[in-house]
């Protein structure tokens, strides 16, 4: 089981660090929110969470969805949305603007087996951060194991933050740790390139439904205190699939970080 920790997380140095606003990645309630995304946002601002993540807005008009939130007093942390190119850059952008999206994450769009497949990756992803240029947007990688599973011995994600200076990583600390590595280690080595932290937990094996943030062996408090307190912005829960039922998963969540000092949220 993962480390309780009632205390704000410290830096190295004993200080006590800010702790960060909680965030829910939309994709998590995802069944819920088709069928009503209106009724969805609400639940998730009664919980508590202080803003969210967007995977989509299932049919409805940025527009829409922006006064929803603005009204349920939600912050926009992020959204997962495709890659940004030529040609579809205008539209996204537009998108972003309208929902307050000043973050835009997304995958590397190919596999990442082969070396050349890493550097192709990283030549989309140096053309989506181009594609944005002078929308005060940022584009951020989302990675799962494929990222932190050595190729011709280096880890793909090193590759590509370094091949992409304009990126920034928003890491998924489970995928981290499925791809074998230790997320402990893993932020405070790529701290300077982490606004965004993506919170899940689990058993570490990927057939297996991730749990409640707080119910897994993943080490939190030592996982958001490896962070560095003036680039990291967002502690934001995902689970991709649970065991139990999801909202009760995403309120324990959020309640496991709040309660334990280690996130701040509205309730």
């Amino acid at each position: 089981m993962a480390i309780l920790s009632a205390c704000v997380p410290q830096t190295d140095g004993g200080e006590s660090r800010s702790m960060k606003p909680v965030a829910l990645q939309l994709y998590s309630v995802r069944e819920a929110a088709a069928q009503d995304f209106p009724g969805v946002l609400k639940r998730v601002a009664e919980i508590g969470y202080k803003g969210v993540e967007f995977a989509g807005l299932h049919g409805m008009a940025a527009n829409e969805v922006r006064k929803i939130v603005d009204d349920l007093g939600l912050q926009v942390a992020s959204a997962h949305m495709a890659m940004p190119t030529a040609d579809n850059a205008a539209q996204m952008i537009e998108e972003c603007h309208t929902l307050g999206v000043t973050k835009l994450v997304t995958g590397p769009g190919g596999p990442l087996d082969t070396m050349a497949n890493v550097l192709a990756a990283a030549d989309r992803l140096n053309a989506a951060v181009a594609a944005l240029e002078g929308s005060d947007i940022r584009l951020g990688l989302h990675n799962h194991w494929a990222e932190f599973e050595p190729v011709e011995g280096k880890l793909p994600e090193d590759v590509l933050l370094e091949k992409v200076p304009g990126m920034f990583a928003q890491l998924d600390v489970y995928w981290c740790a499925v791809g074998g590595q230790d997320p402990v280690s893993t932020v405070a080595r790529l701290k300077d390139r982490i606004p965004l932290l993506h919170i899940k937990d689990g058993m570490i094996e990927p057939r297996q439904p991730h749990t409640a943030v707080g119910s897994g062996v993943l080490d939190i408090p030592a996982i958001i205190g490896a962070a560095d307190d003036n680039v990291l912005e967002w502690l934001i829960v995902e689970l991709d699939s649970c065991a139990t039922d999801m909202f009760e998963a995403v309120e324990q969540s959020y309640r496991y970080l709040v309660d334990n000092g280690l996130g701040e949220g509205n309730r």
